[in-house]
């Protein structure tokens, strides 16, 4: 009885490893949010004129965020390959690549909306909009790997609204969305899931 019920639980975590992704690793996302948070700062001195790229705060905005974004993403994937190869699963698998579909659209639409506000010099509305356009990527995406990835995307929703009308807190507001949340829901993930399938590595 024992082995039947153990061999309908190893079943059963194919199917789930199969079907969802499960190899985010809760480290990607406090490294993502120290990163987001680093930004905000560097954002903050750049906004008060004490430091600059180019002269132009615009274009200092920009090279920051690539920056941020670029480093957010080395950092995430590093961690999830790590946990990939510590569990013995495979990073890139068809439900790895439909994630990726499923989140670039709105990460897509949402960058194209904000270089649009950007030109038409409503520049206060591109924190809320980021904030807003990642929320729904992280609810879209969610459905192929952790269930918390859709309460992070709520909250980002959430803010993002709240950016959108307090305008001129919108630092501060991308810096909670993309620093804080960011590092609260690596802890949670990771004494959640990565510390359990460590011990049962």
């Amino acid at each position: 009885m024992d082995a039947n019920l153990e061999d309908l639980k190893h079943i059963r975590s194919m199917m789930e490893r199969s079907s969802k992704f499960l190899s985010l690793s809760g480290m990607s996302g406090v490294s993502a949010g120290a990163f987001a948070l680093l930004g905000a700062g560097v954002g903050h001195l750049i906004l008060s004129e004490q430091f600059t790229f180019t002269n132009s705060k615009l274009y200092d905005f920009i090279i920051l965020a690539g920056l941020v974004l670029l480093c957010a993403g080395l950092s995430g994937l590093f961690f999830c390959m790590k946990k990939a190869k510590k569990s013995g699963a495979k990073l890139w698998m068809p439900v790895t690549v439909q994630i990726v579909k499923d989140f670039s659209v709105p990460m897509l639409v949402g960058g194209i909306f904000c270089v649009i506000l950007i030109f038409q010099h409503a520049t206060r509305m591109v924190a809320p909009s980021m904030l807003i356009f990642y929320g729904l990527a992280l609810i879209t995406a969610g459905a192929r790997t952790y269930r918390d990835i859709k309460i992070l995307g709520a909250c980002e929703i959430v803010l993002g609204l709240l950016a959108g009308v307090f305008v001129y807190n919108g630092l501060l507001f991308w810096a909670v969305g993309f620093g804080v949340m960011h590092i609260i829901y690596g802890i949670v993930i990771y004494y959640k899931y990565d510390m359990k399938s460590g011990k049962n590595g």
